[in-house]
């Protein structure tokens, strides 16, 4: 039975952890696995108008493929206040975040992890500004050569790499495909070597920001020479109305 109460509508914001197989997941299906949950748990989800209406939900900063999170940020617009099990003072009830979290977990498969779920104003406005991944380097790859590559890297005033840029249709995307040159020095916060781990944090603005993949191939690390899945573990947000 949903648990809605009223026409008004609430911008919950979701905090979440990505593990394992689930990894794979795209930005699209990573939505469409809340949706399905929502629905299954009795949420009733916000639509858009017009004659394709779609669920209100967005992750304000796409994880790239094959790449696990412990601070995925998912925006919800639900169609009414969560009801509590208390009665509240006010007209109407309080939205019960832990109600709602417990109810959405229920229906989430396993690699998915809910860390919080808070409420935002309306029309919040959530802009990432920085975020830190982790690259679990196997032993043998630890090495002096790859401690000068972070050097030199960090030492370059300008890092230009040829970016791709996927083409707008569908059709003929092999014989379309056009790239451009990208001097991503700027987005590079910081390398550290932190044991077997590498810790590179980027920085995110309007002008974009450097990809995973690009790290990787300046790092010169490829999938072999990692232990484990690439981790994004913090994602720095800025909060506007």
């Amino acid at each position: 039975m949903p648990i809605t109460v009223s026409n008004k509508t609430i911008e919950v914001v979701i905090k979440f952890k990505v593990r394992g197989n689930l990894r794979f997941l795209s930005h699209a299906e990573t939505l469409k696995v809340f949706q399905r949950a929502c629905a299954r748990a009795g949420i009733k989800t916000a639509y858009s108008q017009g004659f394709n209406p779609r669920p209100k939900l967005s992750l304000p900063l796409p994880r790239s493929v094959g790449v696990e999170s412990d601070d995925e940020l998912l925006c919800l617009r639900l169609q009414g206040r969560q009801a509590t099990d208390k009665q509240s003072t006010a007209s109407e009830p309080s939205f019960d975040a832990e109600r709602f979290k417990a109810r959405l977990s229920g229906q989430l498969p396993d690699g998915f992890e809910l860390l919080s779920v808070g409420v935002a104003k309306a029309k919040a406005s959530f802009e990432p500004s920085a975020a830190t991944y982790v690259l679990a380097v196997r032993r043998e790859y630890l090495n002096e050569k790859l401690k000068t590559r972070i050097k030199h890297l960090l030492a370059r005033e300008s890092l230009n790499l040829q970016r791709r840029i996927d083409p707008k249709s569908s059709k003929f995307k092999v014989r379309n495909l056009k790239f451009k040159e990208v001097d991503v020095r700027p987005f590079l916060k910081s390398i550290q070597l932190n044991g077997r781990n590498i810790v590179v944090e980027c920085k995110i603005s309007s002008a974009g920001s450097i990809r995973i993949d690009e790290i990787s191939e300046l790092l010169e690390l490829d999938v072999e020479k990692l232990a484990e899945p690439i981790r994004r573990t913090r994602v720095q947000w800025q909060l506007s109305s």
